[in-house]
C-alpha cells in the first residue's frame, strides 16, 4: 500500500488532466467541424499561454539571472549541445526498443527548450539559485524559436527523415507568430496587466494546465481517428519509460558532476540540474505545428512520456534535496 500511495503521489492535477485528456482523445475523438475547432481553439490557447508568460516574466530577474553568465553557458550547453549530441548517440540502443518513428521522436526531444514554469518550481523547492532558474528557463524558450528549427534540420536530415520536416524561413517566422510575438506583447503589456496577473495566479495557473490538456486532446483525438493506436505496441511504449528515465539519469549525473568539478556553489548546481534537464512540452507542440505541419504523434508520444518522466523524477529529487540530505555529499 505505501508503494502505490507513493506512486499515486506524483499524478497531481495536472498529470491526471494529461490522463483524462489522452483517454478522452481516445473513446471520444474529434471529428469534422468539431475537430477543426478544436485545431483552432488549441492555437489561440498557445497564443494566450505565451502572452500571459510575457506579462508575468520579470525583466529585473533576466538582468539578475544573465548576470550569471557562467551557469547560463552551463544551461545553455546541456540544453542545445549535450542533449542533441547524446540521444542520437544512443540510437543503437533506444531504436530496437521503440523502433525507427518514435526514435525520432526522442530525436525531437533533444532539439526542445527547457521548460519554464517546473524548472522554476522544483529549484524553488530545492533550495536553488531561483533568479537564475527564471533566467535560465526563459532564455531558453526563447532561444529555442531559433535553434529548434536548426536542430531538427541538423539531427533529422543525417538520420535521413526529411520527408515530412519543413525548416526554412517560413517555420521560423511560424513559431515567432505564435510564440515570440505574443511573448513580447505580453512585455509590452505588462504596465497595464502585471499585477491583475500576479494577483490571480490560480487562474492563470489552470490557463497553463487546460492549454496543454487541448493540445494533448486535440492530437489523441487526431491519432485515434487515423488509426495510429492499431500500429503501436505495449513493448514501444515501455521501451520509451525506459528510454526517457536513462536519458534523465544520463542527464543528472552529467549536469550535476560536471558543476560541482567546475566550482559552482550548490544552490547554482541544482539550478543546472532543474534547467538543464529539462524539454518543454509547451513549447514542442507549438513548434511541432510549425515544422512538421501537424501534431505527429511519433514525435509528441515520445515527448509526452519524457515530460511525465521528468516530472515524477524531478520532483524525487527535489524532495530529497529540500530535507538537504545531499547538502554536505554532494550527492543525490
Amino acid at each position: 500500500m505505501g508503494i502505490i500511495r507513493k506512486i499515486l503521489s506524483y499524478f497531481d492535477i495536472f498529470t491526471t488532466g494529461i490522463l483524462i485528456s489522452l483517454v478522452l482523445g481516445i473513446i471520444i475523438p474529434c471529428h469534422g467541424a468539431g475537430a477543426v475547432f478544436f485545431d483552432w481553439l488549441t492555437n489561440a490557447a498557445i497564443v494566450l499561454l505565451f502572452f500571459l508568460y510575457g506579462v508575468k516574466l520579470s525583466r529585473k530577474s533576466v538582468v539578475e539571472g544573465l548576470l550569471n553568465w557562467r551557469l547560463q553557458s552551463m544551461v545553455f550547453a546541456f540544453t542545445f549541445v549535450f542533449f542533441p549530441v547524446v540521444i542520437p548517440l544512443l540510437r543503437p540502443l533506444f531504436e530496437p526498443m521503440v523502433g525507427g518513428a518514435l526514435f525520432m521522436g526522442l530525436v525531437y526531444v533533444a532539439c526542445l527548450p527547457s521548460t519554464v514554469q517546473s524548472s522554476i518550481a522544483f529549484t524553488s523547492v530545492a533550495g536553488g539559485n531561483v533568479p537564475a532558474a527564471v533566467c535560465s528557463a526563459s532564455v531558453s524558450s526563447l532561444l529555442g524559436v531559433f535553434l529548434t528549427p536548426f536542430l531538427v534540420s541538423l539531427l533529422f536530415s543525417t538520420s535521413g527523415n526529411t520527408a515530412h520536416a519543413q525548416v526554412g524561413l517560413d517555420t521560423v517566422l511560424k513559431i515567432c507568430y505564435q510564440i515570440l510575438l505574443p511573448f513580447i506583447a505580453g512585455q509590452f503589456s505588462q504596465p497595464l496587466l502585471r499585477k491583475w496577473v500576479l494577483g490571480h495566479k490560480t487562474l492563470i495557473g489552470w490557463n497553463d494546465k487546460s492549454t496543454i490538456w487541448l493540445v494533448v486532446y486535440t492530437a489523441f483525438s487526431n491519432a485515434t481517428s487515423g488509426g495510429y493506436w492499431s500500429k503501436l505496441e505495449a513493448t514501444q511504449l515501455g521501451g520509451l519509460v525506459i528510454a526517457c528515465t536513462c536519458i534523465l539519469i544520463i542527464t543528472f549525473a552529467a549536469t550535476w558532476y560536471s558543476s560541482r568539478l567546475l566550482g559552482f556553489k550548490r544552490e547554482d548546481c541544482i539550478t543546472i540540474v532543474f534547467c538543464g534537464s529539462k524539454k518543454s512540452l509547451a513549447v514542442g507542440a507549438p513548434m511541432m505545428l510549425a515544422i512538421f505541419g501537424t501534431l505527429d504523434n511519433n514525435l509528441l508520444l515520445p515527448l509526452m512520456i519524457f515530460h511525465q518522466v521528468q516530472l515524477m523524477l524531478c520532483a524525487h529529487l527535489a524532495r530529497i534535496w529540500a530535507r538537504g540530505s545531499a547538502a554536505d555529499t554532494g550527492g543525490y
